[in-house]
C-alpha cells in the first residue's frame, strides 16, 4: 500500500512541477526511508531500492508527455534488466533523492541511471547506490518493442542517441551474454 501512496503523490505533484525533456534532464525525487522500507537489519531493503526506482521511470514519462503516447497505444512499460552498485546503507528516517536520467538508447530500449543520494552532517552528497535499468515500451499488438525513434516522433522529439559510457557497454554486453545463455 505505501508505494501506492508514493505512486499517487508522484502523479498529483507532477502537474506541479516542470516539464522535463527526456533525453537531457534528471528527474529529482525526494524521499525518507520508512518503518515499512526496511528489512531485518533495520536498513533499507534492497528489494525497495527497485520499487522507488520505478517511480524515478514513471516521473520521466509523466513529465515528458511520453504517457500519452504509451495511453494511446496501450504500450507496457518493460524492464529487461538492471544492475544495481550498493554502497552506503540507508537507515531509518533517512531522507535522500532518487536521481533518474536516460544515458542512451538503442532500437527498443533505453538504458537509465538510477543514484540513491543522500547528505551527510555537514550537507555533503553521498552517493548510497547506482544502478543501471535497460526498459523499453512492448507493443502488445505488434508483439515487439517500440523503436524510440517513433516514441520521440510521438512527442514531437528529435535526438540521437548519446554513445555509450564504457560501464553501459559493459552492463550492456553482459546483458546480451546472459540472455544468450538462456
Amino acid at each position: 500500500m505505501n508505494l501506492w501512496l508514493r505512486v499517487l503523490h508522484l502523479i498529483i505533484a507532477s502537474f506541479f512541477r516542470p516539464r522535463l525533456d527526456p533525453v537531457r534532464d534528471v528527474s529529482r525525487l525526494r524521499f525518507r526511508v520508512w518503518p515499512h522500507d526496511l528489512d531485518t537489519s533495520f536498513h533499507m531493503n534492497n528489494g525497495r531500492y527497485w520499487s522507488l526506482m520505478d517511480l524515478g521511470r514513471s516521473d520521466i514519462m509523466i513529465r515528458s508527455g511520453l504517457w500519452r503516447p504509451i495511453f494511446k497505444h496501450g504500450w507496457v512499460p518493460v524492464v529487461s534488466a538492471g544492475q544495481i552498485r550498493f554502497r552506503r546503507e540507508m537507515r531509518l528516517f533517512q531522507a535522500f533523492d532518487l536521481e533518474t536520467r536516460i544515458l542512451t538508447w538503442g532500437e527498443g530500449y533505453v538504458v537509465m541511471e538510477h543514484r540513491l543520494v543522500s547528505k551527510t552532517r555537514d550537507g555533503s552528497p553521498v552517493l548510497n547506490a547506482i544502478a543501471l535499468v535497460r526498459a523499453g515500451l512492448y507493443d502488445r499488438k505488434a508483439k515487439g518493442f517500440v523503436p524510440m525513434e517513433r516514441l520521440f516522433r510521438e512527442i514531437g522529439l528529435q535526438a540521437q542517441p548519446p554513445e555509450a559510457a564504457p560501464e553501459v557497454r559493459a552492463f550492456l554486453d553482459a546483458e546480451e551474454t546472459l540472455k544468450n545463455a538462456a
